[in-house]
C-alpha cells in the first residue's frame, strides 16, 4: 500500500523475556504447573527470578514477538507498548529497536517497574510463564500516537492486552483511528483465560465490524464458540470474523474468509526445542503474506516457516534468516 508508513503496527505488553531451563523436580518444588501461565507480582517475580539458572533476556510479550518477526520478515514494522524508565524498561527499548522495529511510546517513571515473564523450559520443551505485568498495564490512551496508527495498512492487537481496562481504552482508540483510516485491524485471542474473561467483548468486537482478521488457536476457537468438535467450531466463528486463521500446532493451520478456505500443514522440524512465540512467530508470517497482498495459503505458508523455525531453539526470537526460508514466497 503506497500511502502507508508501516506495513504493520502492533500494539501489546512491553515485556522483557528472561528464559531459563528448569527440570520437573524445580517446577514441582516451586508449585507450577507445567505448560501453564500465571500472572506474579513484583516481589514473586523477584524470589522466583533469584532462584532460576542462567536465563536469556530478550523483549517480549506476544505482539512484541509478532513485531519482530514482521521485521526480520522485511516488513515496515512499528510496535506500541509501555515500560518504566528503569534498566529492564532500556533494555527492551534497545532490543526491539535494534531488530528494525519502530518504537515510539514515551517511556513513564510513575507506573512501576517493566513487565517481565519469567520462562522455564523443561527437556520436553513445555514453556511454564510466570508473568509480572508492571508497567505493561499501564498503557493510556494518550500513549497511543493515532496518526501513526492511520499510517500502517494493519493494525495488529494482541488479547493479553484487553484484560485491565486502561490499555483497553487505548486499543479502542487505536481500532478507531484505524477504521476512520479505512486500514484493518487483526486481533489475536491469545489465551483461553482472556477468552473466558472477556468472551462478549470479543464478540462484541466482530458483531461491531471492528476486527478484519482473528487470530485463534484450537482451543480458544473452543471457548470462544462453545464448540468442541473443530468443524463446528470453525463454521460458528468464521461466519462472524472476515478472515478466521485457526493454528492447530502439529496439525498445520486453516484461514477461512467467506467461502473461500485454505489449509497448509505444519512444517518439518528436527527438533522441538521451546514453542515459546510458536502462535506469535506464525501470525508474523501470515500477516507479512497479507501485507504483501499474498493469497491465503501462501501466507499461511509464512506463518508454518515462521512458527517452525522458531520451536526448534530457545526464545521468541527468529535465529535464522526468515527471508531465506521464505524462499520465493515473499
Amino acid at each position: 500500500m503506497t500511502d502507508t508508513a508501516l506495513d504493520v503496527l502492533a500494539i501489546g505488553n512491553a515485556i522483557v523475556d528472561v528464559i531459563a531451563d528448569a527440570d520437573d523436580a524445580f517446577l514441582d518444588a516451586q508449585g507450577l504447573a507445567k505448560g501453564s501461565m500465571r500472572l506474579i507480582d513484583e516481589g514473586e517475580a523477584e524470589r522466583l527470578y533469584a532462584l532460576m539458572g542462567p536465563g536469556r533476556e530478550a523483549s517480549g510479550g506476544s505482539a512484541g514477538n509478532t513485531a519482530a518477526g514482521l521485521a526480520a520478515l522485511g516488513i515496515r514494522t512499528g510496535f506500541i507498548g509501555q515500560v518504566a524508565d528503569d534498566q529492564l524498561g532500556a533494555i527492551y527499548r534497545h532490543d526491539i529497536r535494534s531488530l528494525g522495529v519502530t518504537f515510539d511510546t514515551p517511556v513513564r517513571s510513575d507506573v512501576g517497574a517493566t513487565a517481565r515473564c519469567l520462562i522455564l523450559v523443561t527437556p520436553d520443551a513445555q514453556r511454564t510463564m510466570n508473568t509480572f505485568l508492571g508497567a505493561a498495564q499501564q498503557l493510556p490512551p494518550q500513549a497511543i500516537d493515532l496518526d501513526q496508527v492511520r499510517s500502517a495498512a494493519i493494525l495488529y492487537l494482541e488479547g493479553y492486552l484487553w484484560d485491565p481496562e486502561v490499555p483497553r481504552a487505548a486499543m479502542e482508540a487505536a481500532i478507531g483511528a484505524a477504521r476512520e483510516a479505512g486500514r484493518k485491524v487483526a486481533f489475536t485471542l491469545s489465551d483461553t483465560f482472556c477468552v473466558e474473561r472477556h468472551r462478549d467483548g470479543f464478540h462484541r468486537l466482530l458483531d461491531e465490524k471492528k476486527v478484519d482478521i482473528l487470530f485463534a488457536n484450537e482451543a480458544e476457537l473452543a471457548a470462544m464458540t462453545g464448540k468442541d468438535e473443530f468443524e463446528a467450531g470453525l463454521a460458528a466463528l468464521s461466519a462472524k470474523a472476515p478472515l478466521l486463521v485457526v493454528t492447530r500446532s502439529d496439525k498445520g493451520a486453516v484461514a477461512v474468509a467467506g467461502a473461500e478456505r485454505a489449509e497448509v500443514p505444519a512444517e518439518p522440524i528436527a527438533r522441538l526445542v521451546d514453542t515459546t512465540g510458536a502462535g506469535d512467530l506464525f501470525a508474523a508470517g501470515f500477516l507479512a503474506g497479507q501485507a504483501r497482498g499474498l493469497d491465503l495459503e501462501k501466507s499461511l505458508k509464512l506463518g508454518a516457516i515462521a512458527a517452525a523455525e522458531v520451536i526448534q531453539h530457545y526464545g521468541a526470537r527468529p535465529e535464522k534468516d526468515l527471508k531465506a526460508l521464505a524462499g520465493g514466497i515473499l
